[in-house]
């Protein structure tokens, strides 16, 4: 079975810089609308047998724009397990502001989530995070599925499918995250072991110039 994990696409916050945890949620830009529909189009042919997507709205409008432009619309599932990191203190603080008053806390958020302290900002652990997606990934063992589709959000997403893939809580931030609207493709057999098929994949806005013409 496929798993296919999107990001939402770009929103107000976003732009700003600001922190966008489970507890904030902005609206979606113009131009991301825009590119949304350009993976729609990408992903127009894949027939998913399941679409579950985070209720946050940012979430909800880019699974409705991905779902409309599929051969194979689905109904959309609304699962509060996918939400975004629960992140206290930070919602709604500009990145800037925070790193400059916790320089070492930022790095461990961005580089080693292994020396990030949530309790400083009452958010959710590393743990509390992937578990509740992880947990819900696996509850889907059963179903007869090829393409399942989740849509969510970056830091919880980049958390729970390194996790997935066997990565150590240190390095599941190494190489940075996932983009706005990126595909990130995992296989498995058997919910227990999975495989990278493709990561953070954002070849289909190399057609958006074209599409605009």
């Amino acid at each position: 079975m496929k798993l296919y994990f999107i990001r939402h696409g770009k929103t107000e916050w976003n732009l700003e810089g600001r922190f966008q945890g489970a507890g904030g949620d902005s609206p979606l830009l113009p131009t991301a609308i825009e590119e949304l529909h350009v993976l729609g189009n990408h992903l127009a042919k894949t027939r998913f047998d399941k679409i579950f997507s985070s209720d946050l709205s940012r979430a909800v409008k880019t699974a409705e724009i991905i779902n409309s432009e599929n051969q194979f619309p689905q109904e959309i599932i609304l699962k509060e397990e996918l939400r975004e990191w629960k992140l206290g203190k930070l919602e709604g603080a500009k990145w800037a502001t925070v790193a400059a008053v916790y320089p070492h806390q930022m790095h461990a958020f961005r580089h080693n989530l292994a020396q990030f302290d949530h309790s400083l900002f009452d958010a959710e652990s590393v743990y509390q995070t992937t578990h509740r997606v992880i947990h819900f990934i696996k509850s889907l063992k059963d179903l007869e599925a090829e393409n399942l589709l989740f849509v969510g959000h970056g830091a919880n997403l980049t958390a729970s499918i390194r996790t997935l893939l066997g990565y150590d809580v240190g390095s599941i931030r190494k190489n940075g995250g996932l983009s706005n609207g990126s595909v990130t493709i995992l296989e498995t057999t058997d919910f227990e072991k999975f495989s990278l098929l493709d990561w953070n994949n954002t070849d289909h806005l190399e057609n958006l110039d074209t599409v605009n013409l």
